[in-house]
């Protein structure tokens, strides 16, 4: 199963937004690293001092630029209306991309892109799990 890992210098408001947005309850291996699972992935979270096991300047928290988190969600205006009381800001509310999917765009505390996105229509639909090899719904 893929995972994916944000280093992080707040563990606790990190992981907190990610439960929040996600309804899921993160499992805490230790002070410094929290697990999130989905049907399709596992999201880690580190802080910064599981840095030293990989060596110096390895990674730097809060520095994202190019990666997006996403997750498949069943309906992405439910997502919005559920998340415009508590989140602040979106990068980019509920938008029909050229491709076929519904997306929700916000950053997380870090200020890592975060997309929670519906493919919309039979085609896009039937594209996204022919790539996928199965429904990844989160």
């Amino acid at each position: 199963m893929p995972r994916i890992r944000i280093i992080t210098d707040q563990m606790k408001p990190l992981v907190a937004f990610y439960e929040t947005i996600t309804g899921l309850t993160a499992t805490w291996l230790t002070d410094d690293f929290a697990e999130l699972a989905t049907s399709s992935c596992t999201l880690a979270i580190g802080s910064t001092r599981t840095l030293a096991l990989f060596g110096t300047d390895v990674a730097q928290p809060s520095a994202n630029r190019s990666a997006i988190v996403e997750f498949r969600v069943a309906d992405v205006d439910a997502e919005y209306s559920r998340l415009a009381k508590i989140i602040g800001d979106f990068v980019q509310t509920p938008t029909t991309m050229p491709w076929g999917n519904r997306s929700l765009l916000l950053r997380d505390p870090d200020g890592n892109l975060v997309n929670f996105f519906t493919p919309v229509g039979a085609e896009a639909i039937r594209n996204f799990d022919r790539r996928t090899g199965a429904d990844a719904t989160a």
